[in-house]
């Protein structure tokens, strides 16, 4: 099968650090073409690329992203808590994971960052509180500290 590789700095498109899509025109506006650049999202050793394969061709575009190019889409609370990220995959929540910078939250997944939407954080808010100088996430009747990372990159 062919394959068609666009380099990231070839890119017409990019992924900003709210999980929104852009290209020079400004942000996507439709819910479909969204919804496939996100669940379209792979990563190789090269970094993540859109793939997609049409008529015997395979087409990976690597694209610029500002921060991740995870981010947690859904979260569930019920027991076992789940949560759902841009690229439709489910997994479940495993609060040891979870670290802030700054004012965002963080999942490490696999050698990567997810990060949560503002959507999400306020959801989460109910389940959060601020003890001490560490935040606590309350779930399912036990208590997780989440880990406070001042490094821009964070663990991963």
């Amino acid at each position: 099968m062919k394959q068609i590789t666009i380099p990231k700095d070839q890119a017409v498109f990019r992924l900003d650090g709210n999980g929104r899509w852009h290209n020079r025109f400004g942000p996507f506006e439709h819910a479909k073409i969204i919804n496939h650049f996100h669940t379209s999202i792979r990563k190789d050793d090269q970094g993540f690329h859109l793939c997609q394969e049409h008529e015997g061709v395979v087409e990976k575009v690597y694209f610029p992203y500002e921060d991740t190019a995870l981010f947690v889409f859904e979260v569930d609370f019920r027991d076992p808590a789940m949560v759902t990220l841009n690229t439709g995959r489910k997994l479940a929540l495993q609060p040891e994971n979870l670290f802030v910078v700054g004012d965002c939250m963080y999942l490490r997944i696999d050698g990567d960052r997810a990060k949560f939407t503002d959507r999400c954080l306020i959801k989460m808010a109910p389940l959060l509180s601020y003890e001490g100088d560490q935040y606590v996430l309350k779930i399912n009747g036990q208590s997780f500290v989440v880990s406070d990372n001042s490094s821009p990159d964070g663990p991963v």
